[in-house]
């Protein structure tokens, strides 16, 4: 379950506003999660990414603090991408926002080429 129904006005912020630390894109041709601890199909809709993690649009609720495994491939590169990610705030009904743990350097790397070859077009 989401930590209640409302998001607290600094989540809020860092939602819809001037907070967010780094662009996010709708990248994705593949996404996989899974519940660490459970092997359940999660149905999922195409997220936003950045380089720190991305927001799932999923009406699945997670407690925060829950760690899912994501497994995603780039949709220009084509690189597939595995993480660890903590749920950090959720939104119930619409979805949750995710931060990236233990991403290697080359998965950031790799998010970080895509997300700038969006940005010059």
């Amino acid at each position: 379950q989401c930590q209640g129904d409302e998001v607290s006005s600094s989540k809020n912020q860092a939602i819809n506003g001037p907070l967010r630390v780094a662009q996010r894109f709708a990248h994705l041709k593949e996404l996989s999660v899974t519940y660490e601890g459970s092997s359940e199909d999660i149905q999922l809709r195409p997220p936003d990414i950045s380089v720190d993690g991305m927001f799932i649009n999923i009406s699945r609720q997670f407690p925060e603090g829950a760690v899912l495994a994501l497994r995603f491939r780039l949709a220009r590169t084509g690189r597939q991408v595995q993480a660890r990610s903590e749920v950090r705030y959720c939104l119930p009904g619409v979805g949750i926002g995710v931060e990236f743990i233990g991403l290697s350097a080359e998965a950031r790397q790799a998010i970080e080429k895509e997300l700038d070859a969006t940005a010059d077009r």
